[in-house]
């Protein structure tokens, strides 16, 4: 084992949302940083092989293959497994994992991560989201408040990009877009005709999203292409490697080290803080380690609280982080897939043009000025309408010139939406270290014990069963409702496990994103979470790991860390 003498200020491990936006922000301050990732290095644009790549290129049109399918169990339950970028995807076999209970764990081992993968929609908490725990009796208080967060929302949002409309909504705060990207005619007939309806509550805007509609210095806006997953060459829309890492590697303050692996944090039990990282190299199997004054744990939220439980067991058994007993639990995710959708009449003369990146947006209006339900929380819509294309045909019937023709023609225009409901935080939704499996680098797995509650069940009800009412008020015809199967995982937005608090008899990190344990180890990505509200988290990871880098830094120079 090699050791080096400490040579950096900060060390952030993972280069995703999180970690490239802690990058950022930690080397635009003055710091030098080391930035460490366990997958390969992806260049931005040159790395990009298949965003310009047309269908009838890949070997197997963009589908997958049995093979694929008996290499990537867990990834073929869901649309990840594909031809297109499966290079983006954590391997099963190297990286397996123990489910105690049915969780698809879908991970981007590379750097940029996920960041590269995210469906980029991209919407604030309110108020109401962080005050519901208080205010529900469920699991301790946030020891934040929007108000806290909101001028760092300002901060991200400049930067990223997130297109958008000033809407003035109590539950889902305004914040710096860029123009939207319009609703297509069939969503502005759809959201006219639902105006008048349940007193203005159900309102349908359109998407927030991380895509550009203006350009940014280094990045040009959305071409409309939609194939976001195999890499933006414009850099239209958010990701560490279009927006983030150029800004961190300007400042000449940033080392970036692909295939490094970090396998424990380094703990000086004397002065209670953490000294740097061991580092085992993805290739070489060799271990390195590395010392930093401040380190920020971004690594998406299992693997950031797996490092945790790995880190000063000689002190605490359960890992750094584990004196309240929290660490590892309260793991949640947004339940989905259950909604409705019908056809829009009266549209046969109206198309769109491009193919754009988002769709609409139904704010939560569940459990908020005076609605109560019989369960706590509620959900958001996202959804869209379009056109039916070619592929309607059924190939047994195409015969014939008349059905050819008729091919050519555009079809039925169809509208529906998905809900995203909140999963209420629970102890018994846990992970934990399996020391009986390993991983390809002979790394113990974590085993998943996680599962939707009564809760959640009695809000899907009303998920689906809202969405066909909102659709008919809007004179939708031919309404149906589904509830496709939900397993935790699915919606790939891992919350919690390492939860921040104002008592650290009752969480894992302080205020500040700080690990109680060790006030220099900042945790900044999902595992950081104490509820998990119906918005998509990527934003309000990226809004609490630049307020913590600036809180880091502060405390640097004032002599506390």
């Amino acid at each position: 084992m090699n050791k080096t003498s400490p040579q950096y200020d900060a060390i952030v491990v993972g280069s995703g949302i999180s970690g490239g936006w802690a990058a950022k922000e930690l080397t635009e301050k003055g710091l030098n940083v080391l930035l460490l990732e366990r997958g390969k290095n992806v260049e931005h644009i040159k790395d990009y092989i298949n965003a310009t790549k047309g269908i009838w290129e890949y070997a197997h049109r963009g589908q997958r293959t049995f093979a694929m399918e008996e290499a990537y169990p867990v990834l073929k339950r869901d649309y990840p497994l594909n031809e297109k970028n499966l290079d983006w995807w954590a391997s099963d076999q190297d990286s397996p994992y123990t489910e105690i209970k049915r969780f698809d764990w879908f991970r981007g081992y590379q750097v940029g991560g996920r960041s590269l993968l995210w469906g980029r929609q991209s919407y604030r908490w309110s108020a109401f989201d962080f005050e519901a725990n208080a205010r529900d009796g469920i699991a301790p208080d946030w020891p934040i408040r929007y108000k806290d967060l909101a001028p760092w929302y300002d901060h991200v949002e400049r930067h990223a990009g997130i297109s958008g409309s000033l809407e003035g909504l109590e539950q889902l705060p305004d914040g710096e877009f860029q123009p939207a990207m319009p609703l297509n005619c069939g969503e502005e007939l759809v959201a006219g005709n639902l105006a008048g309806a349940f007193n203005g509550k159900r309102k349908i805007i359109p998407g927030r999203t991380a895509n550009l509609t203006q350009a940014l210095p280094g990045r040009s806006p959305c071409q409309y292409r939609r194939a976001c997953w195999l890499g933006c060459p414009y850099g239209a829309y958010f990701s560490t490697q279009s927006s983030t890492l150029p800004a961190a590697m300007t400042t000449g303050r940033l080392t970036l080290l692909p295939f490094s692996i970090v396998s424990e944090l380094l703990y000086d039990k004397d002065l209670k803080r953490a000294s740097g990282v061991r580092v085992v190299d993805a290739v070489t199997e060799q271990t390195q380690e590395y010392s930093a004054r401040v380190i920020f744990v971004c690594a998406s939220t299992l693997n950031s609280t797996w490092l945790l439980m790995r880190s000063a067991t000689d002190i605490w058994p359960g890992g750094l982080g584990s004196s309240s007993g929290q660490l590892g639990h309260n793991l949640m995710d947004h339940h989905f897939r259950v909604g409705a959708s019908g056809a829009i009449a009266d549209l046969d003369d109206k198309y769109y043009y491009g193919a754009r990146p988002t769709g609409f947006y139904i704010p939560r209006y569940r459990n908020l000025f005076g609605d109560k339900r019989d369960y706590l929380r509620g959900f958001g819509y996202q959804g869209g309408a379009s056109r039916q294309g070619w592929s309607r045909a059924v190939r047994e019937l195409g015969v014939g010139g008349e059905f050819k023709d008729a091919m050519a023609q555009p079809g039925q225009w169809t509208v529906g939406a998905t809900a995203f409901g909140e999963m209420l935080p629970s102890h018994n939704n846990k992970i934990s270290l399996d020391q009986e499996r390993t991983d390809k680098w002979g790394m113990p797995v974590l085993a998943i014990d996680c599962a939707m509650g009564e809760n959640e069940h009695l809000m899907r009800v009303d998920m689906m069963n809202d969405m066909a009412e909102t659709l008919e008020a809007a004179g939708v015809k031919d309404v149906t409702t589904y509830d496709s199967k939900f397993f935790p995982g699915m919606g790939i937005h891992e919350m919690g496990t390492a939860r921040m608090g104002r008592d650290p008899k009752t969480s894992v990190l302080n205020s500040w994103n700080q690990v109680w344990d060790a006030k220099n180890v900042f945790v900044t990505d999902g595992s950081c979470m104490a509820s998990a509200a119906c918005q998509n988290p990527s934003l309000t990871y990226m809004a609490l790991t630049a307020r913590a880098a600036d809180h880091a830094v502060k405390e640097l120079k004032r002599g506390n860390l």
